[in-house]
């Protein structure tokens, strides 16, 4: 197949993710190809489900095999509810399957012995928790983990209501800092929220995956001048 080198396909849930996402990724690596794959059925069923069910890590498989054949050189997931079911899928090809929330995990754990974890959906809190319990496991550390949900957060961003889930997400923020030394926003659309968690003198690391989970496609196109 004639393709261009470094090329990267993203698979998203949230429409809204896919501008920012790209804007990263060429950050990251210069004059990288981006495709995109969209689909909110995957996270609106793990929602329903309260997990990943079969036909969703079905689907998944299957995108990681139409990334393959397009020519990428990976497939990036941007939803953590369904970072399980990407891990999985990369079974079945030969291409890598990215999280993007696996380096912030791996830096959580090196942060701090008191960890935070903060979601606004429950299909999101428990993989990103275990993703941070098997990275501790790995590093041979066993930090204090606490996950919380912040309750209603999720409806007013899907009602278009921002202001109001910054706000939500912000207060159960401060709650759980006072707890912590390192505090994980567990979903790319939290991520905007850490702006207003900087300015706290004496605070938690706040950590987001969009910034650490684009630094793998460092190591998959590494600069020439490197």
């Amino acid at each position: 197949m004639n393709s261009p080198l470094n090329t990267i396909a993203m698979l998203h849930t949230v429409p809204g993710l896919v501008t920012d996402m790209e804007a990263r990724a060429r950050e990251t690596v210069a004059g990288l190809r981006v495709l995109h794959y969209v689909d909110e059925s995957l996270l609106q069923d793990t929602i329903a489900h309260g997990t990943t069910p079969g036909h969703v890590r079905r689907r998944l498989v299957n995108y990681a095999r139409y990334a393959e054949e397009s020519g990428a050189q990976a497939l990036l997931v941007s939803c953590s509810s369904i970072g399980e079911a990407a891990t999985a899928a990369a079974d079945f090809v030969s291409i890598p399957v990215l999280r993007i929330d696996t380096p912030m995990a791996e830096v959580a754990v090196l942060s701090g012995d008191r960890i935070g974890v903060l979601a606004t959906l429950s299909a999101t809190l428990g993989p990103t928790t275990r993703l941070v319990q098997d990275s501790a496991k790995r590093q041979d550390m066993t930090p204090t983990i606490t996950a919380r949900i912040v309750d209603g957060a999720f409806s007013a961003l899907r009602a278009g209501d921002r202001a109001m889930h910054d706000r939500l997400v912000l207060t159960a923020f401060s709650e759980l800092a006072a707890e912590c030394d390192v505090v994980v926003l567990a979903q790319a659309s939290m991520a905007r929220v850490i702006e207003h968690t900087q300015d706290q003198a004496g605070g938690p690391t706040v950590l987001t995956s969009p910034d650490s989970g684009m630094s793998q496609l460092s190591t998959l196109f590494p600069s020439k001048d490197s």
